[in-house]
């Protein structure tokens, strides 16, 4: 290898980033992967870490350990601060660094639309040590609510939780702490489980909006029988450390809000200085490429592509099939065409558990909900887990939570001693 090869810099370990790595493996180009972690995160199971199902390491892989046969790929672990798209330079909190080709695929941060109290209070879930700070104060409230034996207000406040956001990540959140309840009412002997409860909210009519109504209805049924309350047509507007307010003045007293209700892209993208989306993802070419900058391909959560005139979800199916066209594209672009390959998503479904047994699925012409679903599920979320390590302890862990219904991970790590 010498310093002669195109140098193609990728901005992001996730799952955009490590297909186009992979994809980008049997090409005679320098790679060098820019992330703040030196991890892969499996995002899609952050919810279980967060209700003490799975651990960190269940969840995450080693990028060195992920590419050590790729001998043309290194990682630069530091914060990407900015691109220089007219001079191919990428500032890092670490140093700059020339690239000749840029993917960016930096993934995305909790978007509050503007609502500076709920950045403040609510718990976000998008990265490891969000989803470990909802574990610790959710079984901290317990813990907190045992104790107070002289007011049923300040307990109730307590061991209510509520869910923001009716999507995937609301859904498996909601399911999952009501799941997480049934085991502690085992642990705790004094403790009126009547006076927990679990709120899921949702701004629209429905929730999964992806799923077939059918399926949409199945699983509001699911929730409910749960007991997990829904609330559709429900809209936030302020939060506070004692609990939120709806825009109806509704307010509902707790001490646990998390917030799935929606997803902005990573500041990095708005340092182009092209056009962006509300959600601060560029508008990008039919290619994949930036406006105005040949060299830049933005994928995943950074990415605003329409298809069908709607832009397309940011989920990980599309930025792994956008990761693979950008790498098509820019081996065009070393070979020296110009000719480049237009991207079309092919949309091969989706899933979401509602918790143990449960699931819906909408995958061609499967539609299905329930234990079959929940297999499907299981099995294909295994599949896209990095790692024999990780397949295996992670399905262990879900049949023994499929036997017994225990949470192993029920661990509160940040307690302070004097």
């Amino acid at each position: 290898m010498t310093d002669k090869l195109p140098h193609v810099v990728v901005v992001g370990a996730g799952f955009g980033g490590v297909a186009a790595i992979k994809a980008l493996a049997s090409f005679n180009v320098k790679i060098t992967l820019v992330d703040r972690t030196n991890y892969h995160l499996f995002q899609p199971l952050l919810y279980q870490l967060s209700t003490s199902v799975l651990s960190t390491d269940d969840i995450s892989f080693p990028v060195r350990a992920m590419f050590r046969k790729m001998r043309n790929i290194d990682l630069f672990m530091a914060k990407a601060v900015g691109i220089d798209g007219k001079n191919k330079i990428l500032h890092t909190n670490h140093g700059d660094i020339a690239y000749d080709y840029l993917i960016v695929a930096a993934g995305a941060t909790n978007n509050f639309f503007g609502m500076e109290n709920v950045a403040k209070y609510a718990y976000g879930m998008k990265t490891i040590q969000e989803a470990l700070h909802i574990r610790n104060h959710v079984l901290h409230m317990f813990e907190r609510a045992n104790k107070q034996i002289d007011s049923e207000s300040v307990r109730r406040q307590m061991l209510t939780f509520i869910c923001v956001g009716g999507g995937p990540t609301g859904v498996e959140e909601a399911g999952a702490l009501a799941e997480l309840v049934a085991v502690q009412k085992k642990d705790y002997k004094y403790l009126n489980f009547d006076e927990v409860s679990i709120k899921l909210i949702e701004a629209t009519d429905k929730l999964l909006p992806m799923m077939p109504e059918k399926l949409r209805n199945y699983t509001l049924k699911v929730l409910e029988k749960k007991g997990v309350e829904v609330m559709l047509n429900t809209a936030v507007a302020d939060c506070s450390e004692d609990g939120l307010t709806l825009k109806d003045g509704t307010f509902i007293p707790s001490k646990t809000i998390i917030w799935s209700a929606g997803v902005r892209a990573n500041q990095l993208v708005s340092t182009i200085g092209t056009e962006c989306d509300r959600a601060g993802r560029i508008i990008v070419e039919k290619t994949l490429q930036v406006p105005g900058y040949p060299e830049i391909f933005a994928i995943g959560d950074n990415a605003h592509f329409l298809q069908d005139g709607r832009p397309l979800a940011t989920v990980a199916p599309v930025a792994i099939q956008e990761a693979k066209l950008a790498v098509r594209n820019i081996s065009e672009l070393i070979k020296g065409r110009s000719r480049l390959q237009e991207f079309t998503y092919v949309d091969h479904g989706s899933m979401a558990t509602i918790g143990r047994c449960e699931a819906v699925v909408s995958w061609g012409c499967l539609r299905t909900g329930g234990f079959f679903a929940w297999c499907i599920w299981m099995f294909l979320h295994l599949l896209r887990l990095e790692g024999t390590y990780e397949d295996i302890t992670v399905g262990t862990k879900w049949m023994w939570n499929f036997l017994s219904g225990t949470r192993l991970g029920r661990i509160i790590t940040n307690i302070q001693f004097d």
